[in-house]
């Protein structure tokens, strides 16, 4: 179990957790054609294998913007009551088939309001598909714990908004925040006030940095913003020269701030250039509380399974370090710590210990 030669079936059974993945970024392509039908949006094909496959070489276009904008159609039928339970419900289910059990999904309810719905409504709504999924996810036996992390979009308007909707829905599943978006030239400074708001009500934050902006990025997301998590944080390498760390690098690994890293996605946006060379290995043999992640599974063509799968065959990983970055993340989950507790003495290391 602990050579590069993991059986790719005992992968798929490893109990996992992911802390970064977006909802709109991760449909069913079956889903998207069924609902793109009914609400009169047209797609690059209505062929389902044909659509994840588009999805997947448009986003390899290694620029973030242009990555991002393979998200049209996922939020065109993203716009309804319907539509919202159906991906939200959908959305649970294929992360308990992929084996995890506690995961965080995260999406801008701004983006959901072309159809008429209120920012509150589709919180609501979302939050009614996501305890659906779950509850049959339970009745399986496959049962997997879902928190929401909702996201402003850094350039536009709405994201003190998005924030406060996060304090008020923050004991009805909402367990933290985001901001998402084009990266460069949109500082989390800029949100300032969000921030502020979120820190004085108690709710955790993460913040996108380190992908397609550098080092500035990340200082402002700890330093001015306070962020608790970095969202991808590749570049935080950049203040790493021959192993010696720079002083915010060593902020963040002895703080052990957590780094929701996602390598496939990360090789088409072009912050990172293969699987093998991914700074992920090379934090993780820092001692960065590393984190494996999705991002967006349409999109990316990819599952946690299929993450794992990758730095095993081409980063040389072995059990324990899939081990190690599945503890990371429930340590860094944004709930209390007694429910992180119980997950990782309860589920977590005894389905390693059993495989």
């Amino acid at each position: 179990m602990s050579s590069t030669r993991i059986d790719a079936d005992v992968i798929r059974r490893l109990p996992k957790a992911v802390l970064h993945d977006h909802l709109d970024g991760g449909l069913r392509p079956a889903t998207v054609v069924e609902l793109a039908r009914e609400v009169g949006h047209t797609l690059p094909t209505t062929d389902p294998d044909e659509l994840a496959a588009w999805y997947y070489e448009a986003a390899n276009s290694g620029d973030l913007v242009r990555y991002i904008a393979t998200f049209e159609h996922t939020l065109a039928v993203m716009q309804t009551r319907e539509g919202l339970l159906r991906t939200a419900e959908e959305y649970v289910l294929d992360l308990a088939a992929d084996g995890v059990v506690y995961g965080e999904v995260r999406y801008a309810p701004e983006l959901n309001t072309n159809g008429g719905l209120t920012m509150r409504e589709v919180v609501e709504t979302v939050q009614e598909g996501l305890a659906a999924g779950m509850a049959k996810a339970a009745a399986a036996g496959t049962p997997v714990r879902v928190g929401t992390l909702l996201c402003g979009m850094r350039m536009f308007d709405r994201v003190q908004e998005a924030a406060e909707l996060a304090v008020a829905y923050r004991d009805a599943g909402v367990v933290g925040f985001d901001i998402a978006g084009a990266e460069d030239g949109f500082p989390p400074a800029d949100h300032l006030a969000a921030f502020e708001h979120l820190r004085r009500e108690s709710v955790p934050f993460t913040i996108h940095a380190g992908e397609a902006h550098g080092l500035p990025s990340i200082h402002q997301a700890l330093q001015v913003c306070g962020a608790q998590r970095v969202g991808h944080g590749v570049r935080i390498t950049e203040d790493i020269v021959d192993g010696k760390l720079g002083r915010l690098a060593s902020w963040v690994r002895d703080r052990r701030i957590a780094l929701e890293m996602c390598p496939t996605s990360n090789l088409q946006t072009g912050a990172a250039t293969s699987i093998a060379e991914h700074p992920i290995t090379a934090l993780k043999d820092l001692g960065f509380r590393v984190t494996l992640n999705t991002d967006n599974r349409l999109v990316s063509g990819t599952t946690m399974t299929r993450e794992m799968s990758l730095l095993v065959e081409q980063a040389g990983w072995t059990v324990e370090d899939l081990r190690t970055v599945t503890v990371n993340a429930v340590k860094s989950a944004f709930i209390p710590f007694d429910e992180r507790k119980a997950l990782i003495e309860d589920v977590i290391l005894p389905g390693y210990a059993a495989l």
